[in-house]
C-alpha cells in the first residue's frame, strides 16, 4: 500500500540551548529557521498560541524552508483556555483570518491544545468542534485536538472527533492521557519523554519503535501496543503523519528528531 508523507520535527526554532548543540556555532539567529528546515521536515509554531502574527511573517517563514516541509500551527489560547468553549467562535475566526494561509502548501494542521484542568463536556466540546472552519481563503484547514484530562478517554469524545474530521493528538507523556484512536486523515503525535542523559533524547530502541509506528500510520495502519479508547478500526488509507519531539529534556529534541528521520 502507498504511504503518505511523514513529517518529523520540534516545537519552535529559537531556543538558546540549541545554539552550539543543534545550530552551528556562529549561525545568525535570522538563519535558524533556514537551518532547521534543512535538517528537519516539520516544525510546530508556538508563537501563534500567544498572539496573532502578520501575514508577511507567515510568507517569510514559508520562504525559509524547502518544498515538502510543513508547519503545524498552535491554536490561540484565547480560543481554548475558556470556561465555555461554545463561545469561542469570534476568537477562532480571528485566529484563522490572521494570514496563516500565506504558508500555502507548507501549512500543516492547526493544533488546539486544552488545559489539563479542562474536562470533557460532550455538548460544549461538540459545539467547539462545530466552530472550526474547514477552509480559509480557499485553502483547506485540518484540525487536531490535544486534550490533557483523563475524562477524554471516552468513546463519546472519539466519536465527536471522528464526526468532525478532527485528529486526536497522541501524547507520549508521563503527565497526560494517551489516546491513539485515529479519527481523521491526519495522524499527529507529540513525544514528550526526551532525556538529557541520552544523546538522541530517546534511546535507539525507542526511536526504532516510533519509526515503525510512523510507517504504520502513514500507510493507513493502526499500530499495536498503543493506548486506544475504542476497538474501532479506521479505514486503511494513507494518512499524512506528524511527529514532534516536545517537552522533556528540550535540549535533546532536535537530536531525537534527526535520529527518527535517519531511521525512517
Amino acid at each position: 500500500m502507498p504511504s503518505a508523507p511523514i513529517h518529523v520535527g520540534i516545537g519552535g526554532w529559537d531556543f538558546e540551548p540549541w545554539r552550539g548543540t543543534f545550530y552551528p556555532a556562529g549561525l545568525p539567529k535570522a538563519r535558524q529557521l533556514e537551518y532547521a528546515g534543512s535538517q528537519l521536515t516539520g516544525i510546530e509554531i508556538n508563537a501563534t498560541h500567544y498572539r496573532l502574527q502578520k501575514p508577511e511573517l507567515f510568507r517569510r517563514w514559508a520562504a525559509s524552508v524547502p518544498d515538502g516541509f510543513k508547519f503545524a500551527i498552535k491554536g490561540s489560547r484565547f480560543c481554548t483556555n475558556r470556561r465555555v468553549l461554545a463561545e469561542a467562535g469570534e476568537a477562532i475566526a480571528r485566529f484563522c483570518e490572521q494570514g496563516l494561509t500565506e504558508l500555502g502548501d507548507k501549512l500543516g494542521p492547526i493544533l488546539w491544545q486544552f488545559m489539563p484542568t479542562k474536562s470533557f463536556d460532550p455538548e460544549d466540546f461538540g459545539a467547539f468542534l462545530a466552530l472550526l472552519p474547514r477552509e480559509q481563503d480557499g485553502i483547506g484547514l485540518r484540525h487536531v485536538l490535544e486534550v490533557r484530562h483523563e475524562s477524554f478517554r471516552d468513546p463519546a469524545f472519539v466519536a465527536l472527533a471522528r464526526e468532525a474530521g478532527a485528529g486526536i493528538v497522541f501524547a507520549d507523556s508521563d503527565r497526560y492521557p494517551a489516546i491513539a484512536d485515529i479519527t481523521s486523515d491526519v495522524v499527529y503525535a507529540r513525544l514528550q519523554r526526551c532525556r538529557e542523559d541520552v544523546e538522541t533524547g530517546y534511546p535507539p530502541e525507542a526511536i526504532a519503535r516510533w519509526a515503525e509506528a510512523a510507517r504504520n500510520w502513514a500507510a493507513g495502519g493502526r499500530p499495536a501496543g498503543l493506548s486506544y479508547v475504542t476497538e474501532e478500526q479506521p479505514p486503511a488509507v494513507p494518512r499524512e503523519t506528524f511527529i514532534f519531539f516536545i517537552a522533556g529534556a528540550k535540549v535533546r529534541a532536535p537530536a531525537a528528531a534527526r535520529s527518527l528521520i535517519a531511521t525512517l
